[in-house]
């Protein structure tokens, strides 16, 4: 039978349960199978149509489900291809509650919240711990202790330990340790307040993870070990980190895995060599380039962090550290700035997929100079589309070109060299209707792409509604695009690149979705790769 890790958290969101939970994981699989649960209160079926500012990155899965952004942090510290059902929503559960009425599961019976919505969530548990023929199964509780969402999880995860035993469930609790400026000192009151909440609905951690800027010292680690009634050895320090890639590392030195070990009668000793050592290499590098995300999302950063991310594998395997400058396009697009100012230091430049009309022009632009200026280029989704429209106006001489996704009652495009999917002109509804998940592109032999790639076929993750306009690729080709990726059966552009421009990609796929620590996506290194040259040349 599998064994379950669920994690909560108290205090305050935003302390990194998705990075803790998947730093336990990755403990734990050198010798067992852990799959990762996450529990969100929300009543959206999934965040496809929250706004990344408001809830951040959406992560597309390779079956095409959008889940939340801490599922990239599963697949890359777990090196696996995560699932749509392992996101579990407050949406999803009503939804199926609904329908097993509608169908008469529930005949003569009054469906409430205990035992109906409860039995539900922790039969998705089970469920999914059979099917995948799990060892250890990770659940995390999204927002914290106290959450009006999270009482139906919290329930459930408390029936789980109940039903099958404290040596087949143990509880994790993330806290907030702070060390107020007047004082200079660790707080464990906090702590203890969350603790006490999350003893009040039943459960009590067996560790305690305390997040704080500082190691957690021997007075305030007995000090929660004796009023949370926890191990001393298993309150866990959550230190401020300068790459969140070094925290298995620390959760090991702090004896996690051994506590896990003890409790769950279970023996899998961490791997970690490799680890440690890119870890080292991000920590402490060589060389230095600074690469600018060209947005308009760009006042959260987690809007974009698998972009981040993959930067930060190939940094480590290049030896470089990739600095980030962020610029809003609106900025450039309303003339409170100009691309050759924000773009003068800079080594290569990122424009990252997005949706409707603010800022477009402003990427343009930045898409202009970085060509003309030979500065490394990567687009991503949104980002190549664009750059086919920069190309079209401003080589092949085509007034007007623009992407029909900025048409409304006023606008119409009277070249279209961006266009709606053949499949989407007829859909209404918002929520899961793009083109998803992984889907196979062909690579052009003798091509940057096929050199970068070293493939005739590559598997990839897709979010779009728009495309490039086959009508238009003939004339893009004569003029010197050249489409190197595309669907194997339908004329889908899905990889732009131009000969006699040291770097100047567009995909239409997401790549940084793919991205590990221990195997960067090829891309993105090239890119950094480039941004190397270029500073040598500048």
């Amino acid at each position: 039978m599998a064994k379950f890790i669920v994690v909560t958290g108290g205090v305050l969101s935003g302390l990194g349960k998705g990075i803790s939970t998947a730093s336990i994981g990755k403990l734990l699989s050198a010798n067992l199978k852990v799959v990762p649960i996450k529990c969100d209160g929300y009543l959206n079926t999934d965040p496809g149509t929250m706004n990344p500012i408001e809830h951040g990155e959406v992560f597309v899965l390779d079956d095409g489900g959008e889940v939340d952004m801490d599922f990239g942090h599963y697949e890359r510290f777990l090196g696996t291809n995560t699932k749509f059902e392992w996101n579990l929503t407050m949406g999803k559960v009503f939804q199926e509650i609904l329908e097993n009425e509608r169908i008469g599961k529930y005949l003569g019976k009054t469906v409430q919240y205990i035992p109906q919505v409860t039995d539900v969530i922790k039969q998705r548990f089970m469920s999914i711990a059979r099917k995948e023929a799990a060892d250890i199964v990770l659940i995390e509780i999204g927002g914290t202790v106290g959450d009006m969402e999270n009482e139906l999880y919290l329930e459930a995860v408390r029936q789980l330990g109940q039903e099958l035993g404290r040596e087949n469930v143990i509880y994790v609790h993330l806290t907030y340790v702070p060390k107020p400026s007047n004082t200079k000192e660790q707080k464990s009151k906090p702590t203890q307040q969350s603790v006490k909440l999350l003893n009040e609905r039943g459960i009590w951690p067996s560790v305690i993870i305390g997040r704080a800027d500082k190691t957690l010292n021997t007075t305030i680690k007995e000090k929660i070990a004796m009023f949370c009634n926890v191990e001393k050895e298993a309150v866990i320090s959550g230190v401020d980190v300068s790459t969140v890639y070094e925290i298995p590392l620390l959760y090991n030195q702090e004896g996690l895995p051994a506590i896990m070990h003890k409790h769950l009668g279970i023996y899998s000793p961490p791997s970690l060599l490799d680890w440690e050592k890119l870890v080292h290499k991000i920590k402490s590098p060589d060389k230095k380039v600074t690469i600018a995300i060209c947005g308009k999302y760009t006042a959260l950063m987690d809007s974009y962090a698998s972009i981040i991310e993959a930067l930060v594998h190939s940094g480590a395997h290049l030896n470089t550290r990739v600095e980030l400058k962020w610029l809003e396009t609106t900025r450039i697009e309303t003339g409170k700035t100009t691309s050759a100012k924000e773009l003068s230091n800079i080594d290569g430049v990122i424009v990252p997929g997005g949706f409707g009309t603010r800022g477009i022009e402003g990427k343009i632009e930045v898409i202009r100079y970085a060509r003309e200026n030979k500065i490394p280029f990567l687009g991503l989704c949104y980002g190549m589309q664009l750059a086919v429209v920069e190309y079209a106006r401003n080589v092949c001489s085509i007034k007007g070109a623009n992407t029909t996704e900025i048409e409304n009652g006023k606008i119409k495009v009277k070249e279209p060299v961006v266009c709606i999917l053949p499949s989407q002109q007829k859909v209404t509804r918002k929520g899961g209707t793009m083109r998803l998940g992984g889907q196979d592109v062909a690579i052009k032999p003798n091509t940057q792409a096929f050199d970068i790639y070293k493939k005739r076929s590559i598997r990839q993750r897709f979010r779009h509604r728009y495309e490039i306009n086959p009508k238009y690729v003939p004339k893009l080709e004569k003029n010197g695009l050249v489409f190197s990726g595309y669907h194997p059966k339908e004329k889908i552009m899905q990889l732009m690149e131009l000969p006699g421009h040291p770097f100047f990609m567009g995909t239409q796929f997401h790549p940084e979705l793919i991205s590990k620590l221990e195997t960067p996506e090829p891309l993105f290194y090239n890119l950094v790769k480039q941004a190397l040259k270029f500073k040598e040349r500048s």
